[in-house]
């Protein structure tokens, strides 16, 4: 493999902002703000708004997310 080109692999913690759980997985992306983790390490964390928590393939059942649409969420983004 080349050195120096491939993007930086670590530990990071997603957070399901819609049900608030957390797990720990790797990944390239990465993140100014971090958090403290089980193990008492601190790791960089993710929002994202569907997880294996949220979604209706793993619950089986339907959950309603009410997060609004495309406009709202780039107004709250960017405080407009």
């Amino acid at each position: 493999m080349k050195q120096d080109i491939h993007p930086n692999y670590q530990k990071v913690v997603f957070l399901d902002t819609s049900t608030g759980f957390k797990f720990l997985s790797g990944s390239t992306k990465g993140s100014a703000e971090t958090t403290e983790w089980e193990d008492g390490n601190t790791y960089p964390l993710l929002k994202v708004e569907i997880s294996s928590d949220s979604h209706p393939f793993y619950t089986g059942k339907q959950k309603l997310n009410d997060v609004g649409g495309r406009v709202d969420r780039f107004k709250k983004k960017y405080n407009l």
